[in-house]
């Protein structure tokens, strides 16, 4: 992104959002190819444009390969949150994640992180959940809370389609994506350790989005929303998409170098884009009785259609369903415990002495 495109779109999101807290999140491809001279001018402009009934924050997700202390020390100073792609210990993480010789990276992912670490950075770890790891849920969850000392984790799941445009169509998918039946498993196991020993002191961000929705809040990862349309993304270009998922000439609204960005994202294409994941919905997904946590899941996972059903289920449909209805009891507990205003970590206890 050139500077020019970068002013654009800095002050049309301000612009965008009528008050509070503006949340920019850089990824890419690779955000640190660009250099930190790169990202000094981020912070210049918007320290430039930020209204006095504003305030802003920057998250930043990284492979960590570049990251050094000089990196480290730039984005303490500028308040970053900082998410590192690892997928486990180095066999499960180098598995997919090589260079171009077919080297694993997880050496270097390790080396970032610890330069992050040692500066106080604040930071989390971007797990995907794949073939090669998807049967490891406890060496995963164990290596990141006791080897690495990480307490904020997320766990994205690979449902990758196989075509040659790389936009959510068709039905064939690649020998990576992992099924709903796996995913469910996975998230059970680490679940279960989490309830008897880390509540509170891990942060797993499924769960915590669970434990919301549970308590009687809005869901806080757009995937289990109801709608969306929220989580648009912004190319290099300035050319500005439904969602990062679909980055495709269909999903195309414009470019922040000719349109704001506030008309753009209230246009009639992206409302309907966002109300379809709601009015898209199979009948299997209407009379499902965890519809209320799951809403039908991220639309590009929404892969094959059943026999007589208007629209697709999503692919991981009976991962979520085995997954929400195993963690319902301690959720409504959790739930309990704070509207009582105790903490949700008293749920270790009355847990581990159930007998359960």
């Amino acid at each position: 992104m050139d500077v020019a495109t970068l002013e654009y779109f800095i002050r049309g999101y301000f612009a965008a959002h009528p008050s509070g807290e503006v949340f920019f999140t850089w990824q890419g491809g690779e955000p640190t190819m660009m250099g930190k001279p790169f990202f000094e001018e981020v912070v210049r402009l918007q320290e430039k444009y930020c209204p006095k009934t504003h305030t802003y924050k920057n998250a930043f997700q990284t492979n960590g390969h570049l990251l050094n202390d000089d990196w480290a020390k730039f984005l303490k100073v500028n308040d970053f949150l900082v998410g590192i792609s690892m997928d486990g210990p180095p066999d499960l993480h180098n598995a997919h994640r090589k260079t171009h010789a077919g080297i694993g990276t997880h050496a270097a992912t390790l080396r970032g992180l610890n330069a992050l670490k040692k500066r106080n950075v604040d930071v989390n770890i971007l797990a995907c959940v794949s073939d090669a790891n998807v049967h490891a849920p406890l060496e995963i969850y164990r290596y990141f809370r006791d080897d690495l000392a990480v307490e904020h984790i997320q766990y994205i799941p690979i449902v990758e389609r196989i075509n040659k445009t790389g936009n959510q169509r068709g039905e064939k998918l690649s020998s990576r994506t992992i099924s709903g039946g796996e995913y469910g498993a996975f998230l059970t196991a680490i679940f279960d350790e989490w309830l008897s020993r880390d509540v509170g002191s891990v942060f797993v961000q499924l769960f915590e989005a669970c434990l919301g929705v549970w308590f009687g809040l809005p869901a806080s990862i757009c995937i289990f929303s109801e709608t969306c349309g929220a989580c648009l993304a912004l190319e290099h270009t300035g050319d500005l998409y439904s969602c990062d998922h679909y980055v495709q000439p269909d999903a195309h609204l414009g470019s922040v170098s000719d349109t704001g960005m506030d008309e753009m994202v209230n246009s009639e294409q992206q409302v309907k884009f966002g109300y379809d994941k709601r009015d898209r919905l199979p009948d299997t997904c209407l009379r499902c009785d965890v519809r209320f946590m799951c809403n039908g899941g991220c639309p590009k996972n929404r892969v094959h259609t059943p026999k007589g059903e208007p629209y697709p289920l999503n692919h991981l449909c009976a991962g979520y369903k085995t997954f929400f209805r195993h963690i319902d009891e301690p959720m409504r507990l959790m739930a309990a415990l704070l509207q009582a205003k105790r903490p949700a970590s008293d749920v270790m206890n009355i847990h581990n002495n159930s007998g359960k």
